[in-house]
């Protein structure tokens, strides 16, 4: 019995309208009235969820958000953060010398807001702001707080460019931190133990639900270790040929409300 669902937002929740469709609505709605948790699990900030919380009525008590790619899990009816694994300054400035390495434009976040020490703003990084309603600020390394606290950093740049510099990043870079892929054009930089699987795993934890009871729902690199985590890994019509061979169900796309026919096959029919 599915008591715990974990949920993707973009290319998952959303059609590419960014847009819940009625059917995705309802069958979340019903599972609700079930007693399951509904969890949204995104890349976004929390600044980038609060419409969808809303729509969805997850804003109750009992209810829970994971953002930036498992770093952070909050309660969002108390607003309480259950946990926030966080890159320091001296990270920020060792990401920020591997990116003038590589050639490419980065930015990261902390929870409330969105920076960046390129005076050529990237595309991506004005796009990352828009979409996820997130200020968005121009700070030269030097002048960022010793002090600050950084729920992700980010490799921004067209595929063409991102994908063959990701190919230079040293081993030893990447035995410092998580790196992974939530779209061509952004490489996400984490503390090495923030994931969406280990999000969904301690918050399982904590709500005494078991591995088996589980379903995490999504379509790119960034819902791997969720998608391994899980009782049952839903991966979208629309995902990744990664995500699709480790999944225990392949679901319609996110055009085609896969989220509601998985829910509907899983807990609502089952």
């Amino acid at each position: 019995m599915i008591k715990l669902i974990a949920i993707d937002i973009d290319g998952t929740l959303l059609n590419d309208r960014h847009e819940i469709t009625p059917e995705v609505h309802m069958a979340i709605h019903k599972a609700k009235a079930k007693g399951v948790k509904i969890v949204l699990c995104t890349g976004r900030p929390i600044t980038g969820v609060q419409q969808y919380l809303s729509d969805l009525e997850l804003k109750r008590e009992g209810d829970y958000v994971i953002t930036f790619n498992g770093a952070m899990v909050q309660d969002t009816f108390t607003k309480e953060v259950i946990s926030h694994l966080t890159l320091d300054h001296d990270n920020i400035m060792d990401i920020y010398e591997m990116s003038h390495e590589l050639g490419l434009h980065m930015h990261f976040n902390d929870i409330n807001n969105l920076y960046t020490p390129n005076r050529d703003i990237g595309k991506y990084t004005v796009y990352e702001s828009y979409l996820t309603n997130t200020p968005l600020f121009y700070t030269p390394m030097d002048e960022i707080s010793k002090d600050i606290m950084v729920s992700k950093a980010m490799f921004i740049d067209e595929e063409e460019i991102l994908a063959p510099a990701i190919a230079k990043i040293p081993t030893s870079f990447g035995e410092k931190y998580n790196l992974v892929r939530s779209s061509p054009f952004f490489l996400e930089i984490l503390n090495l133990d923030a994931s969406k699987g280990n999000a969904v795993h301690n918050l399982a934890q904590k709500l005494g639900i078991d591995q088996s009871e589980v379903m995490c729902i999504g379509d790119q690199e960034n819902d791997s270790t969720m998608i391994e985590y899980a009782g049952v890994g839903v991966a979208m019509e629309n995902a990744i040929d990664k995500i699709k061979a480790m999944a225990d169900f392949i679901t319609l796309s996110n055009e085609e409300s896969g989220v509601a026919h998985a829910i509907n096959k899983y807990v609502l029919e089952g």
